[in-house]
């Protein structure tokens, strides 16, 4: 425990606002008994707000509930989560280069941890963590300017950050630059993180999390939107013609991503999320490090379904996959599946 506590310790000494706490096994047991029903955690890839567009700069307000609640990790299995508003990821943030930013954070009355919210976009001490840093029951709150387009990743920074972060606590923001993005005809939210539990992949009943195996960076189960496979489970959708947008991130806390699509290719990419530099075009997989982002523009001309990936592909084992379901009139003249003939039954009938 006494590294545990120098971890915790250290990390809370770049925070004025925040105690020198370690949250160990025993914290997370106790959270995870307090909990009462499973709730669906994974968030659905198409819940994210609309383009914003052309409009000036005005004031936004957004606010999130931190919660701790018991949600399906995989088939037969459940863990104890740590979220922002009950899904993972937390909202999809979406605001205007040069808009005023409003945050409020309450951590809920019945939490057993205190949280906060860290922004990469915010140019401010702690991107709003210490500002935000929240017992049970306390709302907490800062104000900032988004200075930078781009797309960025959320997190909780409360010590031990890569804890709270690996039990759900991550999201993204985009500050769309003047003028908005180029018009799409569907986005999506995907982000991957990792999960680290006690008992092995596969185990069934109530998991619990492992600090030497996060502290080992050798998580059981990586996931997508929350939950192993649970992109399958609520698949992308999209229809033949259409072009697709995909803003992913990696919440993290350890690994980092070479995001593919099996069976297509991103027309444009946007490696870093930057959206103020000019993207890569025919792109097949794309890096992205823990706390970072990317965005994948791509169209959709055949039928079926498309996997999501990381293509350190012993990963799809532990739970990394997603679908992207594709409907529409087959294009031959694309792809056309066909039957070879076997040349030994040829050659046995004389033709």
């Amino acid at each position: 425990m006494k590294r545990r506590v120098m971890i915790g310790a250290s990390f809370a000494a770049l925070f004025v606002a925040a105690p020198a706490i370690a949250q160990d096994h025993s914290a997370h047991a106790a959270s995870a008994a307090a909990a009462g029903k499973v709730v669906d955690i994974v968030r659905d890839p198409a819940d994210l707000p609309p383009p914003i567009g052309a409009r000036g700069p005005k004031t936004h307000k957004i606010h999130f509930d931190t919660t701790e609640v018991t949600g399906q990790l995989d088939d037969g299995s459940t863990y104890h989560y740590w979220t922002f508003n009950n899904k993972v990821p937390g909202p999809f943030v979406r605001v205007r280069v040069g808009d005023t930013v409003e945050v409020t954070l309450k951590n809920s009355d019945d939490s057993v941890m205190m949280h906060n919210i860290d922004f990469h976009a915010v140019t401010g001490p702690g991107g709003g963590a210490a500002a935000t840093m929240a017992a049970p029951g306390e709302t907490k709150g800062f104000t900032f300017k988004a200075l930078n387009p781009g797309l960025y990743v959320y997190h909780c920074a409360t010590p031990t950050v890569a804890q709270h972060i690996a039990n759900g606590m991550y999201g993204l923001i985009l500050v769309e630059p003047e003028g908005g993005l180029s018009k799409v005809d569907r986005e999506f939210y995907v982000m991957q993180g990792e999960i680290y539990t006690e008992q092995a992949n596969g185990t069934k009943g109530l998991l619990t999390e492992s600090l030497d195996k996060l502290l080992a960076e050798a998580p059981e189960y990586l996931v997508f939107n929350g939950a192993a496979d649970g992109l399958s489970r609520k698949p992308l959708t999209a229809k033949t013609g259409e072009n697709v947008r995909v803003f992913f991130g990696v919440g993290g806390p350890n690994k980092t991503s070479a995001f593919h699509v099996i069976g297509e290719i991103f027309d444009k990419a946007y490696p870093l999320a930057s959206v103020t530099s000019e993207p890569w075009k025919d792109v097949q997989t794309i890096t992205v490090p823990p706390g970072g982002a990317a965005i994948t523009d791509f169209k959709v001309d055949v039928p079926g379904n498309y996997i999501l990936v990381d293509h350190a592909l012993s990963r799809l084992e532990k739970g990394l996959k997603g679908i992207l379901k594709v409907s529409g009139e087959q294009r031959a003249d694309i792809f056309k599946p066909h039957q070879v003939e076997d040349p030994a039954k040829v050659a046995a009938s004389g033709h």
